[in-house]
Formats: C-alpha cells, sequence, structure tokens
C-alpha cells in the first residue's frame, strides 16, 4: 500500500479523488485502490515549554536562565491527538511500503510533516517521497506523485525549518522571561495593572519597532512652510505653465533665502523675486521630446497582492493569504505563499493552457474581453527572453497566477473571494499586453538668468493599462471598494487631463520662441511627515527589510532578505494586534502602536536595541535561507544562534 499524507482535510480530498480513491471516510482516512490518504490539520506536534524539560522552569526566575536545551523535546498537541493517532497508525502499518509527504510545499509545511514523521516512527521497511507542487489540479498533482523524491532530497529545507523554529523558542522563552522580570511590575503599574508579562519575538519586536518609530516620526515632525513660483506663459496657440527652479546663472543661486531649489523660505521675497521679473522677456531656450514606454508590472508574490488587497478592500494581510488559499485549494491559484514575482522557463512554455482554460471555461465580460481583445490584436504569448520568466529568481515557488482550472468552484464563492481572483487574473494577462506608450515634452523658459521649466505628458497607447486600469463608465456603484478604486482613477485621470492640455501647447513652441507672461503665481507648499503604515504596506516593509519602498521595479531590484516569510508576515502583524502592541483601524487599515506597544518599544530600546533592528532580524533569515540551500551547516548557524543568546544575556544581567 501506498500512504499519502497532506496537510488538510480539503486538499487530502482532492488527492483522494485525482487517485481515484474511494472517499467515504473511514476514520479520518481514505483507502482504496492501493492508497491510503489521510491529513494532519495544521500542526500536530508542537515544540515543549521549559516545564517539561523540568518542572522548577515553569516559575519564571533569573536563576533558571538563559534555558538553551541540548536536545530539544517535542509533544503531540492535545486537542489534535486524535487523529495524530490516526496518522501514526497509519504510517506504522506493516504493508505500507511507500509513505508520499503531500504537505504544503514550503518551509513550514516540510516542518509540520516532519515533526508528525519524528514522534509517529513510521514503518522502517517504507520508503519515504515527497511531493512537491504548485497547484492543486489534477495535472500537477498527478505530476507531483509522479516526480516526488526521496524525503532527503529536502532535508535542508527541513534544517532550516528546525532551525527557524528554536530561533524563535531561544529568543521568545528567554528574552520574553527575562524582560518580564526586570520590567514586567514597573510596566504593570504605569499601565494601572498587576502584572505584565512581556512578550518578545525575533520577528515581531522587530516589527513592533518599525512601527512606533515610525509613530514617533509623525509626532515629532514640524511642518515648514515655504513657497513656489509658478509662471504661466502663452503664445498664438494657448497658454502654458512652469515652475521656477535655481540654476547656476541664477541670483539666486545657492542663496540662503532658499528652502529648496524651487522654493522659497519666506513669502515677502518670493514675492519681491516675481516683482523683479515683470516686463521682462521669456525666451523658449530649450525643447526635450521623447517617447517613453512602460510595461505591465511584474505578477504577484503574496507581500504584492497583500499590499493590494489591503488597498483595495480594506482587508488585513492574513486574511489575504485565507482567501489565497482558498481559491488554491479549489484549484484557481498557484501556490500562495511565494516571494518570486516571474515564471520560471518550464511554466512559461506551458503558458498557454493556462490561458485557453480562462478563454474556454471563465464566464465572466470583462475577463474575456481582455482575452478576445488580446486574440483579436495577436498579442503574442511567448515570455521566454521578457522580465517576467527568471529561473534564478525563483526558490520553492513561482508567481501566483490562475490556473485556467478550477471553475465548477467559481460560482459558489463570497464576492470578496471572485474579487481577489479576479485582481490575479488582471495581473496576469496584462503581461501579454503590449506597453503603454506616451509623449513626453520638456520646455525650458529662461526671464534672464532666472530658469522655468515647464511639462506635458499624453498617453498614446494605453497598452496593459487597458487591463489594469480600465476605463469604467457604468461601474456599480456603492461598493466601498469599488469608490476607493475609482476615486483614485478619478485623480489620476484628472492629472492626465492637466498634463495633456499642457502638452498640446508646448508641442508648438520653437526654440528661441519669445512668450508672453500671462502672470505668475504664488503657491504655498509644506513639507509632509511620512505616512502611517498600513496593514498592506507594513508587509511590502516586512519584504524589504524595514524599508517601505512604493516603486516596484526599485523594489524588485533591491530586494534581499526580509523579515519573516512570506507565509508568517501576516500572522505577525495579527499577533501584535492581538496581544494589543498595536492597533489596526478596521476601515482604513491604518496601524498605529498602543500605549503598551509603545512603552513595551522604550523597555526593548533601552535593554537590547539590537532587537529593534530590521538589519539584523533579516540577517538571521538570510542565514536560515543559506542553511536551506545548502552554503552553511545547520551546527554552525545553531553556535552562531545560542553565542547571541548567551552574550546578549549576560550583558543585560550585568545591567540589573
Amino acid at each position: 500500500m501506498k500512504l499519502l499524507i497532506t496537510e488538510k482535510p480539503s486538499v487530502a480530498m482532492e488527492f483522494a479523488k485525482v487517485l481515484k480513491v474511494n472517499t467515504q471516510n473511514k476514520g479520518n482516512y481514505y483507502e482504496s485502490n492501493g492508497w491510503i490518504i489521510t491529513w494532519c490539520v495544521g500542526h500536530l506536534v508542537t515544540m515543549s515549554y521549559p516545564e517539561k524539560y523540568d518542572e522548577k522552569l515553569k516559575q519564571w526566575r533569573l536563576d533558571t536562565l538563559p534555558f538553551m536545551p541540548k536536545e530539544y523535546k517535542y509533544e503531540v498537541i492535545e486537542r489534535v491527538k486524535n487523529q495524530f493517532d490516526i496518522v501514526q497508525k497509519l504510517l506504522q502499518r506493516e504493508d505500507v511500503t511507500e509513505i508520499y509527504n503531500a504537505g504544503d510545499s514550503g518551509r513550514e509545511g516540510e516542518y509540520i510533516q516532519r515533526l508528525v514523521f519524528m514522534m509517529a516512527k513510521p514503518n522502517p521497511n517504507a520508503k519515504i517521497k515527497r511531493v512537491w507542487i504548485d497547484s492543486q489540479t489534477e495535472e500537477e498533482i498527478l505530476r507531483g506523485i509522479r516526480e516526488a523524491k526521496d524525503e532527503s532530497e529536502y532535508d535542508s529545507i527541513s534544517d532550516s525549518a528546525y532551525l527557524r523554529a528554536k530561533e524563535d523558542y531561544l529568543i521568545g522563552i528567554n528574552f520574553s522571561r527575562l524582560l518580564s522580570i526586570i520590567y514586567g511590575r514597573r510596566l504593570a503599574k504605569t499601565l494601572n495593572q498587576d502584572y505584565i508579562a512581556i512578550s518578545v519575538g525575533r520577528v515581531m519586536t522587530c516589527v513592533l519597532g518599525m512601527i512606533v518609530s515610525r509613530e514617533r516620526e509623525i509626532k515629532n515632525f514640524v511642518k515648514t512652510k515655504y513657497y513656489k513660483v509658478q509662471g504661466t506663459f502663452s503664445n498664438e496657440k494657448g497658454n502654458f505653465t512652469a515652475e521656477w527652479k535655481v540654476n547656476e546663472k541664477s541670483s539666486l543661486y545657492e542663496s540662503p533665502l532658499l528652502y529648496n531649489e524651487s522654493g522659497f523660505k519666506k513669502e515677502e521675497v518670493a514675492k519681491k523675486f516675481i516683482a523683479s521679473l515683470e516686463g521682462k522677456k521669456a525666451v523658449v531656450t530649450e525643447i526635450k521630446k521623447s517617447k517613453q514606454k512602460e510595461n505591465a508590472p511584474l505578477l504577484f508574490n503574496l507581500a504584492e497582492i497583500q499590499n493590494q488587497c489591503t488597498k483595495r478592500f480594506k482587508i488585513k494581510p492574513d486574511e489575504t493569504l485565507e482567501v489565497i488559499q482558498n481559491l488554491y485549494e479549489k484549484k484557481l491559484v498557484t501556490y500562495p505563499r511565494t516571494d518570486a514575482r516571474v515564471l520560471s522557463t518550464a511554466v512559461a512554455k506551458e503558458i498557454g493552457k493556462n490561458l485557453n482554460g480562462l478563454a474556454k471555461n471563465f464566464q465572466d465580460e470583462e475577463i474575456q474581453g481582455f482575452i478576445k481583445k488580446m486574440i483579436e490584436e495577436k498579442y503574442s504569448t511567448n515570455l521566454i527572453k521578457t522580465k517576467y520568466v527568471n529561473d534564478s529568481k525563483i526558490t520553492d515557488h513561482y508567481a501566483i497566477i490562475p490556473t485556467g482550472q478550477g471553475f465548477e468552484n467559481y460560482k459558489g464563492l463570497s464576492e470578496l473571494h471572485k474579487q481577489v481572483y479576479k485582481l490575479i487574473v488582471r495581473r496576469f494577462l496584462a503581461i501579454f499586453y503590449p506597453p503603454a506608450e506616451y509623449n513626453k515634452v520638456n520646455v525650458t523658459v529662461n526671464i534672464e538668468k532666472e530658469t522655468f521649466l515647464g511639462n506635458g505628458k499624453v498617453c498614446l497607447k494605453r497598452g496593459f493599462l487597458d487591463v489594469l486600469k480600465p476605463e469604467r463608465k457604468d461601474e456599480v456603484k456603492g461598493s466601498s471598494e469599488k469608490s476607493n478604486v475609482l476615486e483614485q482613477e478619478k485623480n489620476e485621470s484628472k492629472k492626465d487631463e492637466k498634463e495633456n492640455t499642457n502638452l498640446e501647447v508646448l508641442n508648438t513652441l520653437r526654440k528661441n520662441e519669445i512668450v508672453q507672461v500671462q502672470n505668475f503665481e504664488l503657491t504655498d507648499s509644506e513639507t509632509s511627515p511620512p505616512s502611517r503604515y498600513n496593514s498592506g504596506n507594513l508587509v511590502l516593509a516586512m519584504e524589504n527589510a524595514g524599508k517601505l519602498i512604493e516603486e516596484e521595479e526599485l523594489r524588485e531590484q533591491i530586494k534581499g532578505a526580509g523579515i519573516g516569510t512570506s507565509a508568517t508576515r501576516g500572522e505577525i502583524i495579527k499577533k501584535l494586534e492581538k496581544i494589543s502592541y498595536i492597533q489596526i483601524n478596521t476601515k482604513t487599515q491604518i496601524v498605529t502602536p498602543t500605549q503598551k506597544g509603545d512603552l513595551i518599544y522604550d523597555i526593548v530600546n533601552q535593554a537590547m536595541p539590537d532587537m529593534l533592528n530590521p538589519k539584523l532580524t533579516a540577517s538571521w533569515e538570510k542565514g536560515l535561507e543559506m542553511v536551506a540551500k545548502k552554503e552553511i551547516p545547520p551546527n554552525i548557524f545553531m553556535e552562531k544562534l545560542e553565542k547571541y543568546v548567551s552574550s546578549k544575556f549576560d550583558k543585560l544581567v550585568v545591567k540589573m
């Protein structure tokens, strides 16, 4: 017999259907046709708390710290013991000759299954194989089973997973206890409580630091007002606007009267400057015309779509993951817990199957319109040698895309699930569309030695914008998420219209042409504080080691080791909210620290400030990645971890 174990019951059902195994439940497993299929229910096994090593360790005392066991203990989680017993019994059956680990294809999925195998002690004569798949489609499930590799091929990922758990355990147990012993009562007194346990985590404390630091930047920010000068000029074709900017020949070059290169510190100085220009000749000294192309953005990874869903639907990152996980289990999209935003060469060669599935079976008028245009305009579906295919940027999984299957499950989805699915589909279709094309004109107008710069931009060909920003003249009103998107698109439309109007006149100008000065206008400006995080862009900041980079291409270029992983970032934010360190506005998803979180930040900043440093946290994650890639052995990582905990502990005790 062959035994296959999935992470969830719903996934087990899909495998059973594909393998034609009788799905009549025989006590939390299916059996027929030479197969036994069972499942975990998430984690069945966990690391034991210190008191399981020694009852004395139940009390939080300084003389029992730091706690670093030579051998780690694990135990079955009591509430799921019944399912563990079933899985263990099946794993030990003498007639089982092959065991297929079909847990979620990622580090945490590997960890869940390995813990079960470690505790259950499978039949030693059975060969254990790993099924690693990118979607729940029949074709992919069969491929995964057919190409299943020996479990040992994934030992390095398992090593990384075990180390991640030990790292979180050692840092969490030791420093939560230590800081609680030192500062717990003082904190409780401040918050008018009897006692408070301080919770510290390798990742969550760093994220709390990002949120509190940002809030303090905002509160300490002092707005500075400055003044800009804008000129309105004209020729026989009409008016255009241009803004003054200092240059090396200007009378104000490097002047202390300026706030920046285009702003004055004081209104009266700006007015005096305007008066000095009155009656003087304005000449066009330079004209630059260019055509620009803009390609569709890269595909979604989990962080990107979590950010988009927070913007559009005002939902939290963990809710987004839950939605996409559901779409994955219903065979509609590929594996969600991915950091990649590109496809592999192998997938790109077969991408026609995904497109054909959408074209033939997805009954959605808008999406069918996009596909119809692709066919009519004969857009190429060959993605090889484009920026959307890059094997070097893929680790465990490629980007999230529609499978082109599973539409029998689509009708039963909630409206939110449908909207998220269509978001993924539109991002996918956009990469087959041509780039958007723009005409751009930059003009320099000189009034003696003073320079005014004018520019205009107009979209010549919308290209992929037809898919990602379609013109919505008959949009249904009343939906809050749609109104948010519409408002954003409306503002962008006004900006485009203004640039287009400017461009029409700028296009008629000639070098050395004298233009008429209609008027000069003084505009007030002021510096702005940094924006608060929302739950979506907080995930992006975590992915980029504490840097919130809004520009997609730049974000992709500098991407390195992040804070946490795609699978855990949403849960970290959720935990911070659950323990009342942060609060998230339900309507806006804006994240702010609570009083408790603010005080915890001060405690950590005083005791062990490096825990708040995103670069340090990201370096630990990079180390885990290196173990997974076999670039460093697990024992070296563990030695460094234990050394860090010991040295940090010793320094803190000295401070007491």
